[in-house]
């Protein structure tokens, strides 16, 4: 869903947005979508499309809706407020329940997904729309006027965000296609005499054994959720396999590629990397070792770099994701270790307000994009703003847009298979565990991919 377009198309879309020209002239605030809608006869159950006990109220009455989305940290919390105050102008009949997503590796999430007990709205990535999916619990917006505006207003290269690999659409993107990156401590780093760029995963070893030596973790890494592995494993995969985990969708054993970065992977923990207890830690006390000055690095994505500004103003940077040798690095350091799976606000086949829900899913996704740029100054958003930005870009995400954005050669490819996708999942996180094997994960994963 990914491929071809995305890659080019995410540099002008960034590009474009970075100059604050223009870009929507005939669009309605952003949106997103991809060129042509997917078949009629691709179409979902009736059950899922036509949720049974659709009353849907006259335009006076007041509607009440509940939303599942993120609500923890500046991040997600002012998008959230920035939105409900423009629906409130542009809705007023609409109230919103916010029903807070919990920094649970989505678990309660899946299982409302399973069940049905889901918000009328929620926040939703590719994972989840698969577990949906099996039982009909998310309406398919496929054939749905906000869905074709969307599509319109979209940012070149990321249609892969709007249409899932299935050929549907379940949700309303806000984000463009991120990625994950590597932040350290400048001063720390020049405190402890580093060289800089880190190009290679010996440098790395190297680095994380004199922080030890100082008492200072050398990574902060919140591996209670076990997508954050997950992106560190896939960071050194894409060193030697620009794929990344898309690679696996034909395999029926593990590739070299990931062989070797798991192997490095259990060469870093061993060399003190990660804390002992990386694998029952949440994203606050991750950050807040990397922000209160306890840790050297932080692993997130580029929608970190407001927040590490606002905590660290210029004292925070992000490096390159280091390779086997200088050579690989040099000819691989614009693969980026990110991939453009669906995401945004789906709306749940139960609803009793459908087309209301329809529209507020479309609204809030529009407004989530239209915040992060014009007040964060964030060009990586799945739609076309026609505002301007209202603030300056912190120095790390300007570097990002002028540096990164127009030289990127590749993204990761979504993987398809939801069990293999939990096996690295949780081989992943094993991986930061002393004791975890190189040939332990050679043998889970192959099994894995046997049974896929």
């Amino acid at each position: 869903m990914k491929n071809k377009l995305r890659f080019t198309g995410l540099a002008l879309a960034a590009i474009v947005a970075f100059s604050l020209t223009a870009c929507g002239s005939d669009k309605k605030n952003e949106g997103g979508s991809a060129s042509e809608s997917p078949a009629a006869s691709a179409s979902p159950s009736a059950s899922a499309s036509e949720p049974s006990a659709s009353a849907e109220p006259t335009p006076a009455e007041t509607v009440k809706l509940k939303i599942g989305a993120r609500y923890f940290d500046d991040d997600t919390k002012l998008p959230y407020d920035y939105a409900i105050a423009e629906l409130k102008k542009e809705m007023p009949n609409v109230e919103l329940e916010l029903v807070p997503s919990q920094q649970d590796d989505n678990q309660k999430l899946k299982t409302q997904m399973a069940t049905g007990d889901l918000p009328d709205i929620v926040d939703t990535d590719w994972s989840l729309m698969q577990v949906a999916k099996k039982s009909n619990n998310l309406l398919v917006l496929d054939n749905e006027a906000e869905t074709a505006t969307f599509k319109e207003q979209l940012n070149k290269g990321n249609e892969s965000k709007l249409i899932a690999p299935d050929g549907h659409v379940y949700a309303y993107p806000y984000a463009g296609i991120e990625f994950q990156i590597l932040y350290y401590n400048k001063k720390m780093f020049e405190d402890a005499g580093i060289a800089l760029p880190i190009k290679t995963i010996d440098q790395l070893k190297e680095v994380s054994k004199k922080f030890v030596d100082k008492g200072i973790i050398p990574l902060a890494i919140f591996s209670k959720e076990k997508w954050i592995g997950n992106a560190l494993l896939k960071g050194f995969m894409t060193r030697e396999e620009p794929k990344g985990y898309g690679v696996l969708n034909d395999a029926t054993e593990i590739p070299e590629s990931l062989k070797l970065a798991a192997g490095q992977i259990g060469e870093l923990q061993a060399a003190g990397l990660f804390a002992k207890n990386a694998t029952n830690t949440n994203y606050d006390q991750a950050s807040a070792l990397f922000y209160q000055g306890k840790a050297a690095m932080f692993i997130n994505g580029q929608w970190e770099i407001p927040n590490a500004h606002k905590n660290m103003g210029d004292g925070v940077d992000w490096m390159y994701w280091p390779a086997k040798d200088e050579a690989t690095y040099e000819s691989t350091k614009f693969a980026m270790n990110g991939q453009g799976d669906p995401s945004g606000f789906a709306v749940s086949g139960h609803t009793k307000n459908k087309e209301i829900a329809i529209k507020v899913a479309a609204f809030m996704a529009r407004k989530y994009a239209e915040y992060k740029f014009t007040m964060v100054g964030n060009p990586i958003v799945s739609i076309k703003i026609d505002k301007p930005a209202q603030v300056q870009m912190p120095k790390m995400l300007e570097r990002l847009s002028t540096e990164v954005i127009p030289n990127i050669t590749s993204f990761a490819e979504v993987l398809s298979s939801p069990k293999v996708g939990l096996a690295i999942d949780d081989n992943s996180q094993n991986l930061l565990v002393s004791g975890f094997t190189l040939d332990q994960f050679v043998k889970n994963m192959n099994q894995a991919l046997k049974d896929k």
